[in-house]
């Protein structure tokens, strides 16, 4: 009987070389990513592990990614969201508001940050509790976590600083070895 050869050779993972920018843009050694076959691929190959660190598994070797914010990056789609991947968000669980106005939805896909080009469509469709347009100071209200009711749909907005994030949610910003 002779001992079982390793499909895979034993490839150390990756750190510090991909990163997903605020817009859903990946990024290699810094530099954005063009190519539309190449984004493909690292989307159709983009997963987590149980540690909250997310990565594009490239044959055998793990690429981990640098999180500019959120493992998602959403984007308007008809009536919902869609990832930068492609993925359907599925039903909103929670909007949150950080402390730099960013908006972030808690959805059935995961948490993510919605991309700031559909900001100002979303802000405009923000109510406050009478059902009048959430004024700018509401805003800076809940940004500031002081008292102040926002409305998105049925969605209350929630307050959140941009540190709470990665353990309220189980993700890993920056993987390290």
């Amino acid at each position: 009987m002779t001992p079982e050869t390793p499909r895979w050779p034993n490839f150390p993972a990756c750190y510090s070389w991909l990163s997903l920018d605020r817009r859903g843009g990946w990024r290699l050694q810094g530099e954005r990513v063009d190519h539309r076959g190449l984004i493909e691929f690292i989307n159709r190959q983009y997963g987590h592990d149980e540690t909250g660190c997310w990565f594009m598994q490239n044959g055998p070797q793990r690429v981990f990614v640098r999180l500019a914010c959120t493992p998602w990056i959403f984007r308007r789609a008809c009536e919902g969201f869609v990832s930068h991947t492609g993925i359907a968000a599925g039903p909103l669980h929670t909007i949150l508001v950080d402390d730099s106005g960013s908006i972030l939805l808690a959805a059935e896909l995961g948490i993510g940050l919605l991309d700031d080009r559909d900001l100002p469509q979303f802000l405009a469709e923000c109510r406050d509790a009478t059902g009048q347009p959430a004024s700018e100071q509401a805003l800076l209200d809940l940004m500031a976590r002081r008292e102040a009711e926002i409305f998105w749909g049925e969605h209350r907005l929630q307050a959140i600083t941009a540190a709470e994030l990665p353990a309220c949610y189980g993700f890993v910003l920056d993987p390290q070895p």
